[in-house]
């Protein structure tokens, strides 16, 4: 069932984030904002993580600058005939955790996913002022019309888990982890 059927207005209710971030933005979002996300974000599953990795491993550049980048945990798949990209629903967030920290003092400003994220990932996103956003679950489809352009950017090797660049519009998501050091998922079940 839409979302649209129980909430029509969901959409106007979302603050509007441009990407890359701008400076100052990070801080300004708090947990459990809803906001949608504009512009052009970076793909990257575990594979794109393992690579990333080794590439740092070797001093090597990597293939994109990470600074006021976010990165988007999404193993797309397929685009239909006439399609950008098939579904392009978000993936569990903690099997890049051993990764992100590192990442994150490289400058990456933003990770979007599902599920909760790891103390150190939690740190680091404090002690560099970062956050963590959601992407809606089992809502690929709908997802995919946010994304208007899709190009492969690193490692074609790992398939849908590759280095890819979306260009995306009105992509919904929520502030989970906030750079203050809030988990909107830890304030949720504590008003229980």
């Amino acid at each position: 069932m839409s979302l649209l059927r129980y909430k029509p207005d969901f959409f106007d209710h979302l603050q509007e984030v441009t990407l890359p971030f701008d400076d100052g933005v990070i801080e300004s979002l708090t947990a459990g904002d809803l906001v949608s996300l504009n512009g052009t974000l970076y793909t990257g599953r575990d594979q794109t993580h393992r690579l990333l990795e080794e590439m740092l491993d070797k001093g090597e550049e990597l293939p994109i600058d990470l600074k006021g980048q976010l990165l988007y945990y999404v193993g797309p798949s397929p685009a239909q005939p006439g399609q950008v990209i098939g579904a392009a629903g978000p993936t569990t967030s903690y099997r890049m955790d051993k990764y992100t920290p590192r990442l994150i003092e490289l400058g990456l400003k933003a990770t979007m996913g599902k599920g909760s994220r790891s103390q150190p990932v939690r740190d680091a996103m404090v002690n560099h002022k970062a956050i963590y956003l959601a992407a809606f679950g089992g809502a690929g489809a709908l997802l995919s019309q946010c994304i208007s352009e899709a190009e492969l950017i690193a490692f074609p090797e790992a398939g849908p888990e590759a280095l890819y660049r979306f260009k995306v519009k009105g992509f919904p998501a929520v502030v989970i982890n906030d750079s203050h050091g809030v988990d909107f998922y830890e304030q949720v079940k504590n008003e229980k």
